[in-house]
């Protein structure tokens, strides 16, 4: 193998195994320390960013803002690219899988400035449905800065019948249930709101800043958020503790509010009684459906058609 090619996979190890030794090096490469240590040197001649940190658990890491051609990467391109990869791969946060591994390595070697964008919305993902827009790369990264910043922002909000202006404080971008929302508190509105990112056409940042919630629980806000606001309301009871009900039921379906006889409330509202009733008969315990008339027909239906079905 030639120095050159020794001096790249000398920077292979050390991307995929950060704190890795001299003496590491030399092992992988099948050469002694001495020369491991001059590969180093190579690199660093080339103006790459290999860094030595000393003590017991030293070794040599990349150090941020990493550029090899051709991965020139802007942070837009680098949001769009990881989206894709979430939206399109469950195991993408996985390091020990392919592709989670070259995520990882992309997210290593940009700056600190578009990576703590990209790994802030790394954790939670699903595959975009058939028909549904993808939310613009470039806006996106915005709106993950003025949340970081707490900077308040005027956008353009696309609704069915027309577009809408609103002032917002941005709290969390999350994406959930294969889509991607800005968690926010709109003081158009005077409420908190969940609007979804493909919808926004423009925004704008002001200069007034704001404090966001203590212990913010974004993911948790979300799913509560999502399961209220619909046209027909939902009130039901489950003979079940909420802990029980919480693992049968995703928690973006209702609040979960314990009853007095130790059973369980669903406290929510759908557009869609039918699908709901489906959800609800994923319970593992007796349940009954209260005051949500629609509900009752739809559930009531849904047991006629599992009790024919049965008898055939």
């Amino acid at each position: 193998m030639s120095p050159t090619a020794r001096a790249l996979v000398t920077l292979e190890l050390i991307q995929n195994n950060p704190g890795i030794t001299a003496q590491r090096l030399a092992d992988r490469l099948g050469v002694t320390e001495r020369a491991a240590r001059r590969y180093v040197t190579i690199l660093r001649e080339a103006e790459l960013p290999i860094q030595s940190v000393s003590g017991p658990h030293g070794g040599y890491r990349v150090g941020r803002g990493l550029r090899l051609p051709p991965l020139m990467f802007s942070a837009a391109e680098a949001m769009g690219l990881v989206m894709a990869v979430l939206e399109g791969h469950r195991e993408a946060a996985d390091p020990a899988d392919p592709v989670g591994s070259a995520l990882a390595k992309i997210v290593r070697v940009l700056p600190e400035r578009a990576a703590g964008q990209v790994r802030a919305v790394r954790d939670a993902f699903a595959p975009l449905p058939a028909g549904e827009s993808r939310p613009d790369p470039e806006l996106t990264t915005a709106l993950i800065g003025s949340c970081a910043a707490a900077r308040r922002l005027r956008l353009t909000y696309r609704m069915s019948a027309a577009d809408r202006q609103m002032e917002v404080d941005p709290w969390a971008v999350v994406l959930r249930h294969s889509f991607w929302y800005l968690l926010c508190w709109s003081h158009t509105r005077q409420a908190q709101r969940a609007l979804r990112i493909d919808r926004i056409v423009a925004i704008e940042a002001l200069t007034d800043t704001f404090t966001p919630p203590a212990d913010l629980d974004s993911l948790r806000v979300l799913e509560d958020h999502l399961s209220q606001g619909w046209t027909h309301p939902v009130d039901v009871l489950v003979d079940a503790t909420v802990e029980d009900t919480s693992r049968w039921l995703p928690r973006s379906l209702a609040r979960l509010e314990p009853d007095e006889g130790g059973g369980t409330r669903l406290r929510a509202s759908t557009n869609d009684p039918d699908w709901y009733a489906q959800q609800l008969a994923r319970l593992c315990a007796p349940f009954r459906v209260l005051g949500s008339p629609e509900l009752q027909r739809a559930t009531a239906a849904l047991s006629e058609r599992l009790l024919r079905a049965s008898r055939a």
